[in-house]
Protein backbone atom coordinates (compact mmCIF):
# COMPACT_ATOMS: atom_id res chain seq x y z
CA UNK A 1 0.00 0.00 0.00
CA UNK A 2 1.41 3.34 -1.48
CA UNK A 3 2.69 6.10 1.64
CA UNK A 4 2.01 8.92 -0.40
CA UNK A 5 -0.10 11.18 0.09
CA UNK A 6 -2.35 12.43 -2.98
CA UNK A 7 -2.51 15.92 -3.18
CA UNK A 8 -6.20 17.77 -4.53
CA UNK A 9 -5.65 19.43 -7.56
CA UNK A 10 -7.38 22.15 -6.71
CA UNK A 11 -5.66 22.80 -3.65
CA UNK A 12 -2.28 22.63 -5.87
CA UNK A 13 -3.09 25.02 -8.20
CA UNK A 14 -3.42 27.42 -4.98
CA UNK A 15 -0.09 26.38 -3.49
CA UNK A 16 1.54 27.02 -6.71
CA UNK A 17 -0.61 30.62 -6.72
CA UNK A 18 0.40 31.80 -3.68
CA UNK A 19 4.43 30.29 -3.84
CA UNK A 20 3.89 32.47 -7.34
CA UNK A 21 2.69 35.55 -5.71
CA UNK A 22 5.56 34.78 -3.22
CA UNK A 23 8.02 35.52 -5.59
CA UNK A 24 6.55 38.43 -7.05
CA UNK A 25 6.39 39.99 -3.73
CA UNK A 26 10.18 39.00 -2.73
CA UNK A 27 11.43 40.32 -5.78
CA UNK A 28 9.25 43.36 -5.58
CA UNK A 29 10.83 43.68 -1.92
CA UNK A 30 14.43 43.00 -2.93
CA UNK A 31 14.35 45.90 -5.64
CA UNK A 32 12.89 48.65 -3.21
CA UNK A 33 15.63 47.63 -1.27
CA UNK A 34 18.26 47.63 -4.06
CA UNK A 35 16.98 50.66 -4.57
CA UNK A 36 17.75 51.91 -1.05
CA UNK A 37 21.02 51.46 -1.75
CA UNK A 38 20.89 53.92 -5.16
CA UNK A 39 22.37 57.67 -4.59
CA UNK A 40 19.82 60.20 -4.57
CA UNK A 41 19.72 62.61 -7.41
CA UNK A 42 20.47 64.91 -4.69
CA UNK A 43 23.29 62.93 -3.39
CA UNK A 44 24.74 62.76 -6.91
CA UNK A 45 24.50 66.51 -6.76
CA UNK A 46 26.27 67.24 -3.49
CA UNK A 47 29.85 66.89 -5.15
CA UNK A 48 29.29 68.04 -8.70
CA UNK A 49 30.33 71.49 -9.94
CA UNK A 50 27.65 74.75 -8.97
CA UNK A 51 27.67 77.35 -11.49
CA UNK A 52 26.91 80.90 -9.76
CA UNK A 53 25.60 84.07 -11.85
CA UNK A 54 27.86 86.82 -10.69
CA UNK A 55 25.77 89.82 -12.52
CA UNK A 56 23.68 90.96 -9.84
CA UNK A 57 26.63 91.07 -7.11
CA UNK A 58 27.57 95.00 -6.52
CA UNK A 59 30.69 96.11 -5.49
CA UNK A 60 31.33 95.66 -1.85
CA UNK A 61 29.04 93.36 -2.01
CA UNK A 62 28.95 89.08 -1.28
CA UNK A 63 26.70 86.10 -2.53
CA UNK A 64 26.72 82.85 -0.70
CA UNK A 65 25.98 79.82 -3.06
CA UNK A 66 26.31 75.89 -1.01
CA UNK A 67 28.81 73.20 -2.92
CA UNK A 68 29.48 69.98 -1.27
CA UNK A 69 26.88 71.36 1.33
CA UNK A 70 29.01 74.35 1.92
CA UNK A 71 28.89 78.15 2.09
CA UNK A 72 31.02 79.38 -0.75
CA UNK A 73 31.39 83.49 -0.74
CA UNK A 74 31.79 85.02 -3.70
CA UNK A 75 32.86 88.75 -3.00
CA UNK A 76 32.87 91.47 -5.12
CA UNK A 77 35.45 93.54 -3.91
CA UNK A 78 35.38 97.54 -4.52
CA UNK A 79 38.69 99.48 -5.25
CA UNK A 80 39.63 100.47 -2.00
CA UNK A 81 38.79 96.85 0.07
CA UNK A 82 41.93 95.72 -3.10
CA UNK A 83 43.76 98.22 -1.85
CA UNK A 84 43.19 97.29 1.87
CA UNK A 85 45.43 93.65 0.92
CA UNK A 86 48.63 95.41 0.29
CA UNK A 87 48.91 97.29 3.88
CA UNK A 88 48.09 94.15 5.55
CA UNK A 89 50.54 91.39 3.69
CA UNK A 90 53.24 91.51 7.12
CA UNK A 91 50.53 90.88 9.44
CA UNK A 92 48.62 87.70 7.70
CA UNK A 93 50.50 84.53 8.45
CA UNK A 94 50.11 82.76 4.84
CA UNK A 95 50.70 86.10 2.71
CA UNK A 96 51.08 83.89 -0.77
CA UNK A 97 48.42 80.87 0.47
CA UNK A 98 51.70 78.42 0.37
CA UNK A 99 49.60 76.16 2.64
CA UNK A 100 45.77 74.98 2.87
CA UNK A 101 42.76 73.85 5.04
CA UNK A 102 41.30 71.22 3.39
CA UNK A 103 41.40 72.08 -0.59
CA UNK A 104 44.90 72.66 -2.43
CA UNK A 105 44.51 76.13 -3.43
CA UNK A 106 44.43 76.37 -7.03
CA UNK A 107 47.87 78.15 -8.70
CA UNK A 108 45.54 80.81 -9.87
CA UNK A 109 45.18 81.83 -6.11
CA UNK A 110 48.35 82.15 -4.60
CA UNK A 111 48.47 85.44 -4.84
CA UNK A 112 47.92 88.34 -2.82
CA UNK A 113 44.53 89.20 -4.04
CA UNK A 114 43.88 85.07 -3.93
CA UNK A 115 41.90 85.19 -7.51
CA UNK A 116 42.10 84.59 -11.07
CA UNK A 117 44.12 87.29 -13.12
CA UNK A 118 40.72 88.20 -15.38
CA UNK A 119 38.71 89.13 -12.35
CA UNK A 120 40.68 90.12 -9.98
CA UNK A 121 38.21 92.08 -7.67
CA UNK A 122 36.20 88.70 -7.23
CA UNK A 123 36.69 86.54 -4.49
CA UNK A 124 36.26 82.93 -4.29
CA UNK A 125 36.26 80.77 -0.69
CA UNK A 126 34.74 78.38 1.17
CA UNK A 127 33.22 80.15 4.19
CA UNK A 128 34.55 77.31 7.02
CA UNK A 129 37.36 78.43 9.37
CA UNK A 130 39.97 76.31 9.52
CA UNK A 131 39.95 75.80 12.98
CA UNK A 132 37.39 74.15 14.21
CA UNK A 133 34.75 74.84 11.28
CA UNK A 134 32.85 77.91 12.46
CA UNK A 135 31.56 79.88 9.32
CA UNK A 136 32.85 83.75 10.01
CA UNK A 137 31.27 86.35 9.35
CA UNK A 138 31.75 89.28 7.04
CA UNK A 139 33.08 92.72 8.76
CA UNK A 140 33.70 94.80 5.79
CA UNK A 141 34.01 98.51 7.11
CA UNK A 142 36.81 99.13 8.18
CA UNK A 143 37.70 101.43 11.73
CA UNK A 144 37.61 100.04 15.32
CA UNK A 145 34.81 97.81 16.33
CA UNK A 146 33.87 94.83 19.16
CA UNK A 147 36.28 92.41 18.69
CA UNK A 148 38.40 93.71 16.31
CA UNK A 149 41.65 95.56 16.24
CA UNK A 150 41.43 99.80 15.82
CA UNK A 151 43.14 99.90 12.72
CA UNK A 152 41.01 96.89 11.37
CA UNK A 153 40.47 97.13 7.17
CA UNK A 154 37.84 94.73 6.58
CA UNK A 155 37.53 91.40 6.63
CA UNK A 156 35.63 88.23 8.37
CA UNK A 157 35.39 87.58 12.22
CA UNK A 158 35.03 83.90 12.89
CA UNK A 159 32.61 83.95 16.18
CA UNK A 160 33.64 81.38 17.87
CA UNK A 161 36.95 81.65 19.05
CA UNK A 162 37.85 85.11 17.43
CA UNK A 163 39.98 84.28 14.10
CA UNK A 164 40.51 87.28 11.42
CA UNK A 165 40.75 87.23 8.26
CA UNK A 166 41.47 90.12 5.58
CA UNK A 167 39.42 90.66 2.52
CA UNK A 168 41.56 87.78 0.74
CA UNK A 169 39.99 85.70 3.16
CA UNK A 170 43.94 84.90 4.27
CA UNK A 171 43.97 84.50 8.29
CA UNK A 172 46.45 87.19 10.42
CA UNK A 173 48.90 85.94 12.95
CA UNK A 174 48.84 84.58 16.22
CA UNK A 175 44.90 83.25 15.68
CA UNK A 176 43.59 80.03 16.71
CA UNK A 177 43.09 78.96 12.41
CA UNK A 178 46.12 77.78 11.63
CA UNK A 179 45.29 78.65 7.37
CA UNK A 180 43.66 80.96 5.31
CA UNK A 181 40.10 79.95 4.03
CA UNK A 182 39.79 77.44 1.12
CA UNK A 183 39.89 78.72 -2.60
CA UNK A 184 38.15 76.05 -4.45
CA UNK A 185 38.42 75.11 -8.05
CA UNK A 186 36.74 77.72 -10.15
CA UNK A 187 36.42 79.23 -13.82
CA UNK A 188 34.73 81.60 -15.66
CA UNK A 189 31.90 80.37 -18.06
CA UNK A 190 31.81 84.45 -19.01
CA UNK A 191 31.54 87.37 -17.47
CA UNK A 192 28.56 87.14 -15.94
CA UNK A 193 28.76 83.37 -14.66
CA UNK A 194 31.29 81.26 -12.65
CA UNK A 195 31.49 77.61 -12.06
CA UNK A 196 32.70 76.69 -8.64
CA UNK A 197 33.96 72.71 -8.24
CA UNK A 198 35.55 72.63 -11.60
CA UNK A 199 38.64 74.50 -13.49
CA UNK A 200 40.73 74.07 -16.37
CA UNK A 201 41.90 70.59 -14.90
CA UNK A 202 38.77 69.34 -14.21
CA UNK A 203 36.18 68.59 -11.34
CA UNK A 204 37.39 68.94 -7.86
Amino acid sequence: MSNEKQVDPGRRGMLVATCAAGGVVGLATAGALVSTFQPSERAKAAGAPVEADISDIAPGSMKVVEWRGKPVWILRRTPEMMASLTKVDAQVADPASEKFYQLDTPAYAKNATRSRAEHKELLVVVGICSHLGCSPSSRFAAGAQPSLPDDWTGGFLCPCHGSTFDLAARVFKNKPAPTNLDVPPYMYLSDTRIVIGKDEKGDA
